[in-house]
C-alpha cells in the first residue's frame, strides 16, 4: 500500500465528491444483496470505513484492517455512536496471518486495494483463505476493459490510445496503479478454488466527470444512482464501468 500513501491526503479531500459517492453507494447496495444481517465481515484496506459503517448498521460484526492511522481514526470517529461490534486493526494485507491467527469470516471484502499491489495472485490467495465455509469474497478492481473510456470522453486522446497498450495507468490521485480484466481475476479465483457468483460495473455513466464535482440535489442524485445501478448489472454497459465489483464463493466440489 506504499503507492496509495502518496495520494492519501487527496483521497481524504475527495471523499464527499460525486465520483466517490457513486462508487460507495453502488458497492454498498450490491453488498446488501449478498451479505446477511449479523454476518462476520473482514474488510481489508477498509480505509475510512464507508462500507464497514453500513455493515455495522445491519448488525454485522466488522473487522477492519487498515495501515493508515488517519483513516482508522476517521472510521472510529464515525462509528462511536453505533452499537455495532467493530474490531479495527493497524495492519496491511501482508499481515493477515500475524494479526488474525486462524480466524475466518462470513464475508471478506477488499475494495480499492488490488490496483495498488504487485502480486494479485498472492492477495487473492490470502483473502480467500479467510473466507469461512459457505462465505463469500468481495473484490473491486480497476477495469482494463474500460480503461480508455475516461480519457477518451475527456478528449485526452494520447492517454486513451495508451490505455489500449497497457493495463497500467495513473489514477486521479496521481498514483501509478494497475487494472485487471475480468477473466484475469477469474483465473486467480479458480486457482484458489473460488468462482464468480456475480459481478457488476461501477461508475459507467459518470466516470469522466471531474474529481471536484459535488453531488446534485437529492432528486437528481437518486435518478443518477438508479441509472448507474441498472448499468452496473446490464450488458453491454457493465463492461465499460471504471471498476468491477466481483462477488465470489468456493466452487462446488
Amino acid at each position: 500500500m506504499a503507492a496509495f500513501k502518496s495520494g492519501e491526503q487527496q483521497w481524504i479531500a475527495k471523499l464527499g465528491n460525486l465520483r466517490n459517492i457513486i462508487r460507495q453507494e453502488l458497492i454498498g447496495s450490491q453488498l446488501d444483496e449478498h451479505i446477511d444481517d449479523g454476518s462476520t465481515v473482514l474488510d481489508v484496506g477498509c480505509g475510512q470505513g464507508t462500507q464497514g459503517l453500513r455493515l455495522l448498521k445491519r448488525g454485522c460484526l466488522v473487522t477492519g484492517v487498515e495501515p493508515s492511522s488517519e483513516l482508522r481514526q476517521r472510521f472510529i470517529n464515525d462509528a462511536v455512536t453505533m452499537a455495532g461490534n467493530l474490531d479495527l486493526i493497524d495492519a496491511g494485507i501482508d499481515d493477515l496471518d500475524l494479526v488474525l491467527g486462524d480466524r475466518s469470516f462470513d464475508a471478506v471484502c477488499t475494495h480499492g486495494l488490488l490496483m495498488y499491489l504487485g502480486d494479485t495472485a498472492a492477495a487473492v490467495s490470502a483473502l480467500s483463505a479467510r473466507v469461512a465455509t459457505g462465505g463469500l469474497l468481495s473484490l473491486t478492481v480497476k477495469n482494463t476493459h474500460g480503461l480508455a473510456m475516461r480519457p477518451a470522453l475527456r478528449g485526452d486522446w494520447a492517454s486513451a490510445i495508451a490505455a489500449f497498450k497497457s493495463a497500467d495507468y495513473q489514477n486521479e490521485l496521481g498514483v501509478k496503479a494497475r487494472s485487471h480484466r475480468l477473466d484475469e481475476v477469474e483465473q486467480h479465483l479458480d486457482t484458489v478454488g473460488f468462482e464468480v457468483a456475480a459481478w457488476y460495473g461501477i461508475r459507467v455513466f459518470n466516470d469522466a466527470i471531474a474529481g471536484d464535482v459535488d453531488p446534485p440535489p437529492k432528486a437528481t442524485l437518486d435518478q443518477l444512482l438508479e441509472a448507474e445501478t441498472r448499468a452496473a448489472r446490464s450488458d453491454p454497459y457493465r463492461w465499460l464501468g471504471s471498476q468491477l465489483h466481483i462477488i465470489a464463493h468456493r466452487s462446488n466440489g
